[in-house]
């Protein structure tokens, strides 16, 4: 009896959360997938089509066009954002004032909105007053001012430098916790049998940090996969369509050309990629740590 009561106070507890995910979540997911058997427009009306719109994915040139160079902003973008990120957690771990002080102007432009830091780099990129192309010609590292925007890879990069000013300093407080929450215990054995400073980093931080390293992964991955407002004010998909996100083209599909069925569909593959990527990596990590 006791046992069912305690059962019964815990699912009082969870009923909150599971109602937000239900209203939230598995309503709201459920009904994309049924939108995407219709060929539902944003104008209103619209059929039962089957698996019509999926069949057109096939041969959507421009999603997969998309979908190539998402794969490949996530590629570039997350191991910098975890690399950057746990050196800066490693350099400012130690609990010293100026090292706090350090973290706080680090994790700063965190609680910036994306689009507002999206558009402030916008300008500090713009080739006329822009201030970054300024300072590349003072310090003598460009002879001129950068079109950063004219050229597909030079937007790519335009982009992940202002992502990263954004949201490095969100995986350096994970890497620091996990980091800060080691024993001391280990640490002072480790110093005792003559362990230098990459040795611990080595052997002692990277293992027992490896499930935030795995979490911090899955988190800018899943975000790079998903990115749209950075591209949208940056670039707006130019050049030539070249900086296309995946969601960047269901937005085009669903907002613009009003297809909402089928922007649907591609909301749906979208999504199934990307959790068998985020499986497929919890399985190689797991395997790992086994």
């Amino acid at each position: 009896m006791a046992i069912r009561n305690k059962n019964l106070v815990g699912l009082l507890y969870l009923a909150p959360a599971l109602i937000f995910v239900l209203l939230m979540v598995l309503i709201p997911f459920g009904q994309l997938i049924y939108t995407s058997f219709t060929s539902e427009s944003l104008l209103g009306g619209g059929k039962w089509v089957g698996a019509a719109n999926y069949m057109r994915i096939w041969n959507d040139s421009n999603f997969w066009k998309a979908l190539g160079f998402t794969v490949k902003y996530t590629v570039y973008i997350t191991p910098i954002l975890m690399i950057t990120g746990y050196a800066l957690a490693l350099l400012t771990a130690p609990n010293r004032p100026v090292l706090q002080v350090a973290r706080g102007i680090i994790f700063l432009p965190v609680v910036i909105g994306l689009g507002t830091s999206s558009l402030l780099w916008f300008w500090l990129f713009d080739q006329q007053v822009g201030l970054f192309d300024r300072a590349l010609v003072d310090l003598h590292l460009a002879g001129n001012m950068i079109a950063w925007f004219n050229n597909a890879n030079s937007a790519l990069w335009a982009v992940i430098i202002s992502v990263v000013w954004k949201v490095v300093g969100f995986g350096m407080i994970l890497f620091m916790a996990a980091i800060q929450g080691i024993s001391r215990d280990v640490t002072e054995a480790s110093l005792i049998d003559g362990a230098g400073y990459w040795q611990r980093v080595r052997h002692i931080y990277f293992p027992l940090t490896a499930r935030t390293i795995l979490l911090v992964t899955l988190i800018s991955a899943i975000g790079s996969m998903l990115a749209f407002e950075q591209l949208y004010i940056m670039t707006a998909g130019g050049p030539n369509g070249l900086t296309f996100t995946s969601v960047y083209w269901v937005y085009q599909s669903s907002f613009i050309k009003f297809q909402l069925g089928y922007g649907s569909a591609l909301a749906v593959i979208l999504t199934a990629i990307i959790m068998a990527g985020a499986a497929i990596q919890i399985a190689l990590t797991a395997r790992r740590a086994a």
